[in-house]
C-alpha cells in the first residue's frame, strides 16, 4: 500500500484513471521519485524482484537523474530490479536519440544494476519485426505472467504514448505484447509495448509536466474519447487504473469533477 503522504495526493478522474497534482515541476518530480521508490520497495519486499518498463522524454530523464542522486540512490535494492523499455526508436544504443542511451547516461549506469538485468530493445535491427518478437519472448521468459510492476509512460504533443502514434497499425494489435510500428509522419519504424502489455501492469504511470502540455492534457482527459486520434486515451482499465502524475502548470486547464481522495491504491502483485 502506498504511504498516506503519497496516496492522499491521488484523486479519481473516472473508472480507468486517477490523477495526482503534487504542485510545481520540482515538487512533482520529487513525488515521481518517491512514488517510484515506494512501488519498487513493495515489489521487492513481496516477491523479491521489481519489474519495470522505462520511458524516454524530458521528465523521465529528470527522474533518472534524481533516482541516481545521493539523496535517493540507496533507497532501492538495485540488484533486485529488472529493467525493460516501453518503446524505442530505430537507432543504435549509442545514439543520443535512443531511449536506452538517455536513461543510462541520465544516471542508470551509475547504479548497481546487474548488466544481465538491463534489457534494451534491439530496435535498430534491419528486421525490427523479428526483433520485436524476440523482445516479446524475453518478457514472457523473465516477467512472471508478463505482468510488469510498473510501466512508465509520457504523453506526446499529438496524444501518443510509448510508440503508439495516432492512426497507426499498432493501435489495433490485440494478440501481441511487443510490436514494430511504422510511423508514417516520421517515416520510421519504432518498437513499442502494445495496449495489452501496458494495461496488464500493476501500476501504469503517465508523467506530464509543463504548461506546453496543458492544452493536450485537457483534450485527452476532458475531451471526447477518440483514441485513434489520441492513443493515450486507451491507457488504463478498471482493473489496472492509470495514474497521471501532473504538475500544476500542465493541469492548469483541467476540470476535475471528482475530488475524493483514493483510499485503496493497488499494490504490486
Amino acid at each position: 500500500m502506498l504511504t498516506e503522504r503519497l496516496y492522499k495526493k491521488i484523486t479519481s478522474i473516472d473508472d480507468r484513471r486517477n490523477i495526482a497534482i503534487p504542485g510545481n515541476a520540482e515538487d512533482t518530480l520529487t513525488y515521481c521519485a518517491e512514488h517510484f521508490i515506494e512501488i519498487a520497495k513493495v515489489a521487492i519486499d513481496s516477491k523479491g524482484t521489481f519489474y519495470v518498463a522505462l520511458s524516454g522524454g524530458s521528465t523521465p530523464r529528470a527522474l533518472y537523474q534524481l533516482l541516481a542522486s545521493p539523496s535517493y540512490n540507496k533507497q532501492i535494492n538495485w540488484n533486485k530490479v529488472q529493467i525493460f523499455w516501453s518503446d524505442e526508436r530505430s537507432v543504435p544504443p549509442g545514439n543520443t536519440e535512443s531511449n536506452y542511451h538517455m536513461a543510462m547516461e541520465a544516471g542508470l549506469k551509475s547504479l548497481p544494476i546487474p548488466k544481465e538485468n538491463i534489457h534494451r530493445m534491439n530496435a535498430e535491427s534491419q528486421n525490427i519485426e523479428a526483433a520485436a518478437l524476440e523482445y516479446e519472448k524475453l518478457i514472457e521468459k523473465i516477467v512472471p505472467k508478463s505482468q510488469f510492476d510498473f510501466v512508465m509512460l509520457g504523453m506526446g504533443e499529438d496524444g501518443h504514448t510509448a510508440s503508439l502514434f495516432p492512426r497507426t497499425h499498432g493501435l489495433h494489435v490485440q494478440n501481441r505484447l511487443i510490436i514494430a510500428n511504422f510511423i508514417p509522419e516520421k517515416n520510421t519504424w519504432r518498437m513499442s509495448f502494445t495496449y495489452k502489455l501496458i494495461n496488464d501492469a500493476s501500476h501504469i504511470t503517465i508523467y506530464v509536466i509543463g504548461k506546453s502540455k496543458a492544452s493536450m492534457l485537457k483534450q485527452v482527459l476532458n475531451g471526447h474519447y477518440i483514441p485513434d486520434d489520441l492513443p493515450i486515451q486507451r491507457v488504463g482499465t478498471s482493473a489496472h487504473k492509470a495514474l497521471w502524475i501532473v504538475d500544476s502548470d500542465a493541469a492548469s486547464d483541467l476540470i476535475i469533477n471528482n475530488t475524493n481522495n483514493i483510499r485503496d491504491i493497488p499494490t504490486s502483485s
